[in-house]
């Protein structure tokens, strides 16, 4: 009989095409992994992998071998999960990817308390502006929004992403607030350019009443980081459509102030995302239940909804 350890080791490794993140997702070196599935192709005596030093490619029966063994692992981990959940402390990597701007703001400053809560968890997270491969890169959670949901992945929303145009108390000084969309074209815009398709984003907004109205900003500059964005507008360089949770703390502190203030747009929502199983291990469960809590206690949802005006 196989030891658990071998086939994780194994099955970790054909997902991710390499011993090194095969490693970082089981908290191993990569001589421990690359050790035990040399004792697993011993043991069963088939090669399941070519090695080369720059790519891991199953075989022909290391395919079949995957085929037949993944699912069964899953249970396994699952049922060994459920066990430390009951009797033991949640523990392990925990593999986070979020935005840097909202999860500096707003998940970070959680990690003294959830740690304390949880000291066995080692967090292992990653602030980055970019859609992830949660499965295939080996990431436990992901927040923010807009991932597509690919199979084995599930998503729990957390709050609205509205979108609202903000300019500096300053930058308005001398000029006329504008009660809708139409009138932010008259003002100087700080737009963002998508890194994905290179293209100027342009929002359509829509108040309480349901209609809509396009909110056509002027490209005076173009930015691809929407805390850059904030920062221009903040020094009073000119409007901004940014998400809400992006611009809130200057909102709240006055040092933004909200143009067409009944008028915002919808992008979706933030939500958690992470890989769909029937038992959650018991480190992942901690840190979405710990979040939520956050969310509902904080009343972020309410919050971040554009819509309230």
């Amino acid at each position: 009989m196989e030891t658990l350890a071998n086939l994780e080791s194994f099955v970790r490794s054909a997902e991710t095409g390499s011993f090194s993140e095969a490693a970082r997702r089981l908290a191993l070196t990569p001589a421990a992994v690359s050790r035990n599935v040399s004792i697993l192709e011993k043991n069963i005596g088939v090669r399941l992998f070519q090695r080369s030093t720059r790519k891991l490619t199953l075989t022909e029966a290391g395919e079949r071998f995957l085929l037949g063994v993944r699912e069964h692992l899953e249970g396994l981990e699952g049922a060994i999960a459920s066990v430390a959940r009951d009797t033991g402390e949640p523990a392990g990597v925990l593999k986070l990817s979020l935005s840097p701007t909202f999860g500096l703001t707003y998940i970070l400053p959680l990690l003294p308390s959830f740690m304390e809560r949880y000291p066995l968890i080692r967090p292992d997270w990653h602030f980055e502006n970019r859609q992830v491969d949660l499965i295939a890169e080996g990431y436990d959670i992901a927040i923010g929004g807009g991932f597509e949901l690919a199979p084995g992945l599930v998503s729990r929303p957390l709050a609205p992403a509205h979108i609202i145009a903000v300019a500096s108390p300053a930058y308005m000084a001398r000029r006329t607030l504008p009660a809708d969309p139409e009138g932010l074209s008259a003002l100087n815009g700080i737009v963002m350019r998508s890194a994905n398709t290179g293209r100027v984003r342009q929002w359509t907004m829509r108040n309480a009443a349901g209609k809509e109205m396009p909110a056509r900003l002027t490209e005076h500059m173009v930015f691809n980081d929407p805390a850059a964005i904030c920062q221009a507008a903040l020094i009073g360089l000119g409007v901004a459509a940014l998400a809400v949770p992006d611009v809130l703390p200057w909102l709240e502190a006055g040092d933004l102030v909200r143009l067409a203030p009944k008028w915002y747009a919808d992008a979706g929502a933030i939500s958690i995302y992470y890989p769909s199983r029937s038992l959650l291990p018991a480190k992942t469960r901690a840190l979405i239940d710990f979040i939520v809590e956050t969310f509902e206690r904080e009343q972020l949802a309410k919050r971040f909804a554009g819509s309230i005006g």
